[in-house]
């Protein structure tokens, strides 16, 4: 008669599971070193980004005079200054960002208001709509246009509106602040469609599914049900799409003519930006304007930052009031 064996004891199956264990929890210490070291090092080179800036910019919005530390109001209410330009006892004119300011955040604008309503509409149709073959090619051309390079873009606005494509200067338009918004939005589409896709993918079928049992058109389960419940993604998707154009330098020098150095809100005109301020005084020979240049990089990163706290604030109250 077969012999039964007796079960092990606690201590027994404890001892034989012992390297394992040993092994597997040396491993995930391991590897959650590796991913805080590489999380510090990215935090790292943030901070030295941005603390690098604002020790060089922080001494042009906030001079010292005399030994004692002000405010430069005219940095934030004067246009920029003209390569040479003196004051009238002879010193060098420093100027101001205004026409920066205003250039970004009139092109930006109009960028967003072409852009972000395309870049939506082609998320929802990819997440909600889309099958087979043909939501697979618009998906493609989608993330092939956001891996594009931006001067590309500003290459094509510019051979296309104001070189003309022949070559002979028969473009539409003249360099301005239209073509600038114009390639800022071809930017923004793609990262709005990709962002808002994913996140859109996100939502439950259950919630879908229970639209459709109240008798809800697909169109309103949408608007109604599956947008407002990632409101807060979505948001977050657009907000780094704008991040993303407000940087942008390349495609601005091809197409708005960035010599203007004055105040202009007529799109159809040449215009200003911040990225080509900080190009064109980073280049520059004078000291006074290589110093504009720190001041207007760190304008633009607390501008961005100003943005993305606001966005976060709206969004953060309307989950908590749902």
């Amino acid at each position: 008669m077969a012999q039964i064996a007796a079960p092990l004891s606690r201590q027994a199956v404890l001892a034989a599971e012992l390297p394992r264990y040993s092994a597997r929890r040396l491993t995930n210490n391991i590897a959650s070193l590796i991913l805080l070291a590489l999380t510090v090092l990215s935090v790292l080179f943030l901070v030295l980004i941005v603390g690098f800036v604002l020790v060089r910019g922080i001494s042009t919005i906030f001079p010292t005079v005399d030994g004692h530390l002000t405010f430069n109001t005219d940095y934030f209410t004067q246009s920029g200054a003209a390569p040479g330009q003196t004051n009238a006892d002879g010193t060098p004119y420093a100027g101001g960002v205004l026409n920066g300011i205003i250039g970004t955040l009139e092109m930006l604008a109009f960028g967003a208001i072409l852009a972000v309503p395309i870049g939506l509409g082609t998320a929802i149709y990819l997440s909600e709509y889309s099958v087979g073959q043909l939501g697979e090619i618009v998906r493609f051309v989608v993330n092939l246009l956001a891996g594009l390079p931006s001067v590309l873009v500003g290459l094509f606005i510019w051979a296309l509106l104001i070189h003309g494509i022949n070559g002979d200067g028969s473009g539409i338009l003249g360099y301005s602040g239209l073509a600038g918004g114009l390639s800022l939005a071809i930017i923004i589409i793609p990262i709005v469609a990709s962002s808002v896709e994913s996140i859109l993918m996100l939502v439950p079928s259950e919630l879908r599914e229970a639209g459709y049992a109240l008798g809800l058109p697909k169109w309103r389960v949408i608007l109604r049900i599956v947008l407002p419940t990632v409101g807060g993604g979505v948001a977050t998707g657009i907000l780094l799409s704008l991040a993303r154009a407000a940087g942008e330098t390349a495609p601005l020098i091809l197409t708005v003519g960035g010599a203007n150095q004055f105040v202009n809100t007529d799109l159809l005109q040449p215009m200003s930006a911040m990225t080509l301020q900080i190009y064109n005084y980073a280049t520059s020979a004078f000291k006074t304007q290589q110093d504009q240049a720190w001041g207007n990089a760190l304008v633009l990163v607390a501008l961005i930052a100003m943005f993305s706290a606001a966005v976060r604030l709206i969004t953060s109250r309307k989950q908590y009031d749902n």
